[in-house]
């Protein structure tokens, strides 16, 4: 089975062709067929597509929305151009996964997307307004290029955290903003969380109810779980993604107070101050120079940057905390895991993260380290440490295929 999967933000659409099918992916033979990324959605866009083993293709051209950017992927898919031998037709494509940040309470597993489905995630666009709409058009797009009839699955963001305990996902608040608003803990990045839990307890052989582990997506955006017995019980990003650790350009933890003292020494709108906290403040924030953590560290090592040194140590800090509050609430863990586009690269980082951590027993191997593991991902830690480290890297997109996989199917989902 070939499927398209989708990730549609609000001007971007990233894409992956991925073959595989219930039997590959018992034996881990998915693949991957072609990728490629649509940036600038309304405007001049910039086009990256690449089929597995061939050249990129890289252009800029225009392109008025998501549904003339989902068309353009699909062009070139079944071009003579892509050299995708798998893809003659839009007929070789068997189904669409998308990504949908926000699934509110109402969806706690992958879902066939029919007209009822649709309609619920509209109702979670208050949840995420700058999401879901750009997901829901893209679901649109594809109905409208492949046909109503070609099988559509939503994988959710949210999903995965619908584990959380009550304890953990209400907030200290009046009971009844619950109840009227769903003013709860969502937690986000849900399906790389899942997907790393998986990729763990494959390497270690073991099943998926004695898998204990913290796992940090690290990336432009950042959160971390608790999971435990395989379920998520914890999550450092909440309502919206901007709760939790430091990131790229937010914020996550502050005082909610500081919100009113900002805007009426500033003079900014809520909503405003909202943006400030979303796209301004974080690494960036502090630095003043860049979101970049590859940057940063260039910046503190070169010119050794106060500001850049102090976002470097604000962010490891942060995520030092979230560990040490996760251990406490799992009581144990048997290992940290690190993922996402720093998680997975920056050696310098996870050493700092992990440095003060030796009360906990954990030791990293610094050449295990310095490799990043291997390339499926390993165990970075000695053997003698207490709690093992490992890095693994993340693959939301085939969880997705696989996802879509198994609804279309009707094969129970593996969590």
């Amino acid at each position: 089975m070939n499927v398209l999967v989708l990730n549609c933000g609000s001007s971007s659409v990233k894409f992956q062709l991925i073959a595989t099918d219930l039997e590959r992916i018992e034996q881990d033979a998915d693949r991957r067929l072609a990728h490629g990324l649509i940036e600038r959605i309304g405007g001049a866009g910039i086009v990256t597509f690449t089929a597995e083993g061939k050249t990129p293709k890289r252009s800029a051209e225009p392109v008025r929305d998501t549904r003339a950017a989902v068309e353009m992927i699909l062009r070139w898919a079944i071009s003579e151009e892509s050299g995708v031998n798998e893809v003659q037709s839009v007929a070789d494509i068997h189904a669409v996964g998308h990504r949908v940040v926000h699934g509110g309470e109402h969806f706690t597993k992958s879902v066939l997307i029919t007209d009822e489905v649709l309609r619920a995630i509209e109702d979670c666009i208050e949840l995420a307004p700058l999401h879901n709409p750009a997901n829901i058009q893209g679901i649109v797009a594809a109905r409208t290029a492949l046909g109503t009839s070609l099988p559509q699955v939503a994988v959710f963001d949210t999903a995965f955290h619908q584990t959380l305990p009550e304890h953990a996902f209400i907030y200290a608040l009046p009971y009844q903003l619950y109840r009227r608003h769903r003013i709860r803990r969502y937690g986000f990045h849900g399906t790389s969380h899942r997907y790393v839990a998986y990729r763990y307890r494959k390497l270690r052989g073991i099943p998926r109810d004695a898998t204990n582990i913290i796992t940090l997506h690290l990336g432009n955006g950042c959160s971390i779980a608790a999971i435990k017995g395989g379920n998520s019980i914890d999550t450092s990003m909440g309502f919206t993604p901007l709760e939790g650790l430091v990131m790229g350009t937010r914020s996550g933890d502050l005082d909610a107070s500081i919100v009113d003292l900002i805007a009426t020494k500033e003079g900014l709108s809520s909503r405003e101050v909202e943006t400030l906290l979303n796209k301004q403040s974080g690494l960036l924030g502090i630095s003043g120079l860049t979101d970049d953590m590859r940057e940063l560290l260039a910046e503190a090592e070169e010119h050794d940057d106060r500001r850049a040194r102090l976002a470097i140590e604000i962010f490891c800090y942060r995520a030092r905390k979230y560990i040490g509050s996760y251990l406490a609430a799992m009581n144990g863990a048997e290992a940290i895991v690190f993922t996402g586009g720093i998680g997975e690269n920056s050696a310098k980082i996870r050493s700092k993260i992990c440095s003060d951590l030796s009360w906990l027993g954990v030791e990293l191997d610094p050449e295990l380290n310095s490799m990043h593991g291997t390339d499926k991902g390993g165990q970075i830690s000695t053997d003698t440490s207490r709690t093992a480290v490992f890095v693994i890297p993340t693959n939301e997109e085939l969880l997705i295929a696989r996802d879509a996989v198994r609804v279309v199917s009707g094969t129970p989902q593996r969590f």
